[in-house]
């Protein structure tokens, strides 16, 4: 964790725009000046490719310096994935507003209130990804949390459903072989 630290503020010192540019004026060399900052557009392209790495630390370091629902949504989803839950909460809530069908916010949605492990959090999960599947059934994401969110409330028989229905549509999901394990072994 130490190492993640020191390297967002590394990149984050990398990242300093305008005084890289006026030093490469200065001294008539960007070789002697660090690197200007990408643009947000390659900041959120860069982002999305750190989070697909699984590089999430470095994901959440680029996608801050994105803008738009895609970046916020992408943004949640690398905070989700460091458990940083209640932080993820903001910038999902925005993507799913943005675009409620959109899968990366509204998984991280999911995964911002259930993390938070509050029976309160628990009925909002089961709210908003029933909203989300009502506009879009085949959101695999949604029936994964959504099934989180009845295990937490002790629902077993639809978090049954749920996860069935996750299978039926995400059998090959990185989630579904603990999925099948968790099913098998209630019945």
């Amino acid at each position: 964790m130490k190492k993640n630290a020191v390297m967002i503020a590394l990149l984050t010192g990398v990242l300093a725009g305008p005084p890289a540019a006026l030093a490469a004026c200065r001294t008539g060399s960007a070789e002697s000046a660090p690197a200007l900052a990408p643009a947000p557009d390659d900041s959120l392209q860069t982002g999305i490719a750190l989070f697909q790495q699984g590089e999430y630390a470095k994901a959440e370091a680029a996608l801050r310096q994105a803008t738009g629902p895609d970046a916020s949504a992408y943004l949640a989803a690398s905070l989700a994935k460091q458990k940083k839950y209640a932080e993820a909460e903001a910038p999902a809530r925005a993507a799913v507003e943005a675009n409620p069908t959109n899968e990366i916010a509204v998984a991280a949605l999911g995964a911002a209130l259930v993390g938070q492990a509050t029976p309160a959090k628990f009925d909002e999960a089961i709210e908003k990804m029933s909203e989300a599947i009502k506009r879009k059934p085949d959101l695999a994401y949604a029936y994964f949390w959504r099934g989180q969110a009845y295990y937490g409330k002790k629902k077993a028989d639809r978090m049954v459903a749920d996860f069935e229905t996750f299978l039926k549509l995400a059998p090959k999901s990185p989630e579904a072989p603990i999925v099948r394990q968790l099913l098998s072994s209630l019945g």
